[in-house]
């Protein structure tokens, strides 16, 4: 059907996005890093829109998620979201060839911090950087969420292209490799999706595991995977899982994924902790804290990567907020409100995952039977989302097991904690909510039954292994 005014509908449409965004994060968010992007084209379903390159970036890390939600409100079928440079934004849509994810500054083999956890991953993940094709593949990196996949796997990708500027690397994710792969099929077909993949020299896909279920793209991976291997190009993965593990997939891609090292990466010990917020201090303030202050925080911050450093986030802003100097005692007030590790790691009695949904339903105004239900309304959402993120936070279960109290699978649960750590900035709404739910627990929660976080989860079905 002809179109009086494409730029014009696309314009409303774009509109239509920003004001589904603009209800969803805070005004001074809203104004910095969405503000700026201005609509290019729309192919299909999929949008482009571009930007100064440090909004971008920095959408393309934390925002990409909530501004594809958006697009998808306002029109299921719109869908993926391309970042384009501006010399690109014409009329005209851009051609598409692979568009690689961005690599944090911060991901380097020089910067990542060593520990008895990950001593195996960061040699395996060094030696394929050193020698692609040669050393082991496909590698396999797998291990629970924010212990430094990801920073591995952008480390690699950054070093074979500076030390191999002739390879042609790509780094993506498989949520992303899926949206090419429907995206491509809709407008070039399938043969121009395999040259684009089939003629790389290195592929590395963090969350392989997104693949479960969608059964066409693992076929199109099989035959991606297939020619990349018979040619000795360089193969890398991650997953939250090892492949035995991902149930979902087919065989014979979980057989492929173990054709070369499969490595785990473990939870960094006390030392390691202490030698990670040792590297974030050194970025964050002028003057390092004592020694035994971050070790004060090691103890009682989660046991990952991404945990530590909102803990020192969280101490800094308390020392800052109320002036007081880096001490034990803003450590200690900083961590008041949850449940942690003792001194030495001996386990102090968590809150309940009943005690957690109860309080998240009093501070925002749901009923236990919205957040089990399957409603997915905003308010609902945000309510279920926020539940499981304070649960994966505050107890030591697994994925699987928090689902269980959910009604919902592992993949659910680990979408509402990234959604959720993506979101979390100081001043944000988030930020504020999880807060108050946190001071209402503290406060709360000695009237709740008193259960061990374990023992919350056993009426879902006999303890297992922890599969995130």
């Amino acid at each position: 059907m002809a179109q009086a005014n494409p730029d014009s509908d696309l314009e409303n449409l774009w509109q239509e996005v920003r004001e589904a965004l603009r209800r969803g994060m805070p005004a001074a968010t809203f104004r910095q890093w969405i503000e700026p992007l201005k609509p290019v084209t729309r192919v299909d379903g999929a949008l482009y829109v571009t930007g100064p390159k440090r909004v971008r970036t920095w959408v393309d890390r934390r925002y990409r998620e909530q501004i594809e939600a958006a697009m998808r409100k306002v029109d299921p079928d719109l869908g993926p979201l391309f970042l384009v440079e501006p010399e690109t934004a014409s009329t005209q849509a851009p051609e598409r060839e692979l568009t690689p994810m961005p690599i944090d500054p911060k991901h380097t083999f020089d910067r990542f911090v060593i520990g008895p956890g990950n001593r195996f991953a960061h040699a395996a993940a060094l030696a394929v950087a050193e020698l692609p094709g040669e050393a082991y593949n496909p590698l396999f990196l797998h291990g629970p969420p924010g212990l430094g996949k990801t920073h591995l796997m952008g480390a690699i990708a950054r070093y074979l292209r500076e030390h191999h500027p002739t390879l042609k690397v790509h780094y993506t994710t498989a949520e992303r490799f899926t949206s090419e792969f429907v995206a491509t099929l809709r407008t070039d077909g399938p043969e121009r999706f395999k040259e684009r993949y089939r003629s790389l020299d290195a592929l590395l896909i963090d969350d392989v595991q997104v693949l479960e279920g969608k059964p066409r793209t693992e076929e199109e991976f099989v035959h991606t995977f297939n020619a990349l291997y018979a040619a000795g190009k360089q193969i890398v993965l991650s997953s939250d899982r090892p492949p035995s593990a991902l149930s979902r997939l087919e065989q014979r891609l979980r057989d492929r994924f173990q054709w070369g090292l499969t490595v785990e990466i473990e939870p960094p010990d006390l030392r390691t902790r202490v030698a990670l917020l040792w590297r974030f201090a050194s970025d964050a303030v002028d003057q390092l804290p004592d020694p035994q202050v971050l070790r004060e925080i090691a103890n009682a911050a989660p046991g990952n990567v991404r945990g530590l450093e909102g803990a020192l986030t969280r101490v800094l802003a308390m020392a800052s907020i109320f002036g007081e100097p880096l001490e034990r005692g803003v450590v200690e007030r900083a961590f008041r409100p949850a449940a942690r590790k003792g001194t030495e790691g001996a386990s102090v009695t968590a809150p309940s995952v009943r005690a957690i949904q109860d309080t998240v339903c009093s501070v925002l105004g749901v009923s236990r039977e919205e957040l089990l239900s399957a409603r997915r309304t905003p308010r609902v959402a945000r309510a279920r989302q926020l539940a499981m993120y304070l649960c994966r936070e505050l107890t030591p279960l697994s994925l699987a097991q928090i689902a269980r109290e959910f009604d919902r699978d592992h993949s659910t649960v680990l979408h509402a904690v990234r959604s959720i750590e993506s979101r979390l900035e100081p001043g944000s709404e988030i930020h504020d909510d999880v807060d108050r739910i946190r001071g209402e627990l503290s406060r709360a929660v000695d009237s709740f039954p008193r259960e061990s976080a374990a023992a919350g989860a056993a009426h879902g079905g006999p303890q297992e292994e922890s599969t995130a």
